[in-house]
């Protein structure tokens, strides 16, 4: 069977395909809207002869969402630890040459889970972008502290940071108060401050409706105030940032504001191309299938 084929990052609310060289590289690749959330069941064969229709008859590799029980099929998570091989042996196979990678469970004193984000961590791992023992950073409306250990997957955390501020940005008493643009700045920086050492973050967060009632903190600056209040109290709930290289796998600006709260944590930050990091390792899973 060819080594080359068609990954897709198959998420909730978008979708990335790439079409993968025999040497894994990437040749060509689409990004749109069209996650599991915008399709019908019987929509997804249909979507895969479109690729293929686009990019010849290949063998197709799936991540993220479309294994879950709102995709097109579940694919039960794999435990954690987990490497490359065991997942490969869990990927569910539909018509013979599609797979739908698994996922990643943690189970135990505590619970999470994750679905396209193991393909990344692996993948850089596997590409050498990052070294066998690390800790990995995945900035996006759930952030994804990932531990690696001798190329495994030994441990993750999902902190709901960036839907905790769309939430409080769309509903609630401090909507129409987070409007103002977020960027690495003065009140950014205090709000990292402010969030790092907050045992009290529900507390934290309401400062910034009396700060701007009171005149304390700009209108302007609310929304920068309360996403340096949230970013800083994930980076500063671990104790593995001090003194440690963080790995983002992202880029862009919430990758910069991760960046920055990190450096202000004590750590420093490589920043890890996510979209080669995915390809590297949906097609190392594909060449062990």
């Amino acid at each position: 069977m060819s080594d080359a084929c068609i990954a897709i990052d198959w998420g909730t609310t978008n979708r990335r395909a790439y079409l993968l060289g025999a040497d894994g590289t990437i040749r060509d690749s689409i990004r749109d809207d069209r996650g599991v959330l915008a399709m019908a069941p019987d929509g997804y064969r249909r979507d895969i002869a479109a690729f293929r229709s686009r990019w010849g008859a290949l063998p197709v590799i799936a991540a993220g969402m479309v294994g879950s029980t709102r995709g097109w099929h579940e694919a039960p998570y794999v435990p954690a630890p987990t490497d490359l091989d065991a997942l490969a042996a869990a990927c569910l196979r539909l018509d013979g040459d599609v797979a739908i990678v698994p996922g990643v469970a943690l189970t135990g004193p505590r619970s999470d889970v994750m679905r396209g984000e193991e393909v990344q961590a692996l993948g850089a791992v596997a590409a050498r972008l990052v070294p066998a023992d690390a800790l990995l950073a995945q900035p996006g409306t759930h952030n994804k502290w990932i531990s690696m250990r001798g190329g495994r997957i030994a441990d993750f955390a999902t902190a709901m940071t960036g839907e905790l501020f769309a939430l409080l940005k769309g509903h609630g008493i401090l909507a129409g108060m987070l409007d103002g643009a977020v960027a690495d700045g003065g009140a950014f920086r205090a709000g990292i401050a402010r969030g790092v050492k907050a045992c009290d973050l529900a507390t934290a967060l309401f400062e910034v409706r009396a700060g701007v009632l009171l005149g304390t903190l700009a209108g302007e600056d609310a929304a920068a105030f309360a996403s340096g209040v949230l970013i800083g109290a994930d980076v500063g709930a671990r104790s593995d940032v001090s003194g440690a290289t963080v790995h983002l796998l992202a880029t862009g600006a919430l990758a910069d504001l991760y960046a920055a709260a990190i450096r202000i944590c004590g750590g420093t930050t490589v920043t890890i191309d996510s979209q080669a990091a995915f390809a590297a390792g949906a097609h190392a899973l594909w060449k062990r299938i």
